[in-house]
Parts: structure tokens; sequence; C-alpha cells
């Protein structure tokens, strides 16, 4: 079997409506999971503009993948509302039925980091969690803005 080529592995927004979604793909999983962060966090800044300064331990569980996947973006919503904190770099680690990872941020500065909107959740629309026919995984669904 042929190693999995990285060529597509990365992160988008998709159009939906009055809210934006979220797409990440990547080799792994947990990969995937962690591009769908980097495009939750460009939702609201420019990812270049946050240091990670500051290391968060979050987790998560659920027996079904979009379920966790739902839970995952609503923990980080979760900490960026209640620290003021934005994130830009995510370590995701995906055993079994249970998530756990550490992401890094600093708090919001609004002069540098000019919030555009404020997240309010993930929502089940659109969403979606499969290993692709190319052996990527692709994790997507819309975010209520």
């Amino acid at each position: 079997m042929a190693p999995k080529s990285p060529s597509h592995v990365g992160w988008q927004h998709f159009d939906h409506d009055a809210d934006v979604g979220v797409r990440g793909v990547g080799i792994t999983r947990a990969e995937a999971f962690e591009q769908a962060a980097l495009a939750l966090t460009s939702i609201v800044t420019q990812i270049e503009s946050v240091e990670a300064r500051q290391r968060i331990e979050i987790s998560a569980e659920n027996s079904d993948p979009e379920l966790l996947f739902v839970e995952w973006l609503d923990a980080l919503i979760f900490e960026m509302a209640t620290r003021k904190m934005l994130f830009s770099r995510y370590k995701v680690d995906i055993q079994a039925d249970r998530l756990s990872a550490s992401v890094w941020g600093e708090p919001v500065d609004v002069e540098r980091h000019q919030p555009a909107v404020e997240i309010k959740g993930a929502t089940l629309t659109e969403l979606k969690v499969e290993e692709q026919d190319d052996g990527q995984w692709l994790a997507q669904c819309v975010v209520d803005v």
C-alpha cells in the first residue's frame, strides 16, 4: 500500500446561508480535526496574528465520530469565549471514542486581532467525518456565527 500523500491536507470555509462552514482535511482523523480548528479560528481573525503563547488542554468523548467532532469544536468555542482567547496551534489525539488535545493561543488583543465575529456554536448542518477514497480524512460542519 502506497503511503498517503499530504498534498490535500488543509482547511477551508464553505458558504452556508448566514453561517459559515468549516472543513478540515488530513492524513488522519485527528489531523482533519486540527485543520478544521484552524478554519474555526480563521473565521474570527487572521491565524498568523495569533501567537501560540499559552497551552490549554481539552477533552471530549463520544462514540459517534461526527458528534465527537461537534463536541471538539464546541469545546474550542467554549474556551475561546470563557478565556477570551484565540488559538493558532492544535495537537489532537483520538483513541477510540475519546479525544484529548493541547491547544495553544493567547488572550484576544482587539487592536491586533481585530475579531470579525463571535462564533456561537457548531451545528449538525453539513456534518461529515469520513475517510475519503484517496485515504484522506474529511471533517466538516456549519458553525453558527
